[in-house]
């Protein structure tokens, strides 16, 4: 074996044996052998005596100055930026429901045919009066501000007479009711509907009213029956 190999494995088993006493400052030369005093061991040519795990990382200047150039140089991998988070689209607005409309208000009012002060008829009359023209000028009034769905105007008469008279009678009632709030009132006329049932629904009770012939008595009695009721379904759309 030559004398250079042997001096080799020499002071590779020393630096072996003082591995563990290297001190932090001479950490960098573990890719060398060191002597004792923790200098790196050359030989004649002086080059230094890399060990058998050395890799180019662990090169130093003292010993390989154009690795650790090297080493310097290379260039830092760079790191790509996280990419933006875009932000959430900012929701839609709810378009706010509207409110339903008002329910249809429903009235009904009753208006004395020919038997009280504001009787909207004479006895037998079709006829509307002057105090009859005021009620029906009153309840107008009270309907202004309303959409109008449907009027119903509806005449009645009492038990007296024919059942032909009396549902004519009726009828030419309800028609003239109609005819003044539409001309004089400014209700439309086409929202009014006019009907005459004759004597078919008397509102005064069977017995209450006795006999047939038309006594005072008798018309007196049976007044409630002689009678315009106005009905009206509308939405309110102002007061």
């Amino acid at each position: 074996m030559k004398t250079s190999q042997v001096i080799f494995n020499m002071l590779a088993m020393a630096s072996l044996t003082l591995v563990g006493n290297v001190s932090a400052d001479e950490v960098s030369k573990e890719g060398y052998l060191t002597d004792t005093r923790g200098n790196v061991v050359k030989n004649n040519y002086n080059q230094c005596w890399r060990t058998g795990f050395w890799t180019p990382a662990m090169a130093i200047e003292e010993c390989d100055p154009d690795l650790v150039k090297k080493v310097a140089s290379a260039p830092t991998p760079k790191t790509s930026a996280p990419e933006p988070v875009s932000a959430a689209p900012a929701p839609k607005p709810v378009a706010a429901t509207p409110p339903p409309p008002p329910p249809p208000e429903s009235r009904k009012a009753t208006f004395s045919a020919d038997s009280s002060a504001d009787a909207l008829f004479g006895f037998g009359k079709a006829t509307v009066t002057p105090a009859g023209q005021q009620a029906l000028d009153k309840f107008a009034t009270e309907l202004k501000g309303a959409n109008f769905e449907v009027i119903t105007i509806t005449g009645h008469t009492d038990r007296i007479g024919s059942q032909k008279y009396n549902q004519k009678l009726s009828t030419q009632r309800a028609e003239a009711a109609k005819a003044y709030l539409a001309e004089s009132a400014g209700v439309p006329a086409d929202k009014i509907e006019a009907r005459g049932v004759g004597e078919a629904n008397p509102v005064t009770k069977p017995g209450e009213c006795k006999g047939n012939k038309a006594t005072k008595k008798l018309v007196a009695c049976l007044a409630p029956d002689r009678r315009v009721e106005v009905e009206v379904s509308a939405t309110r759309i102002s007061k």
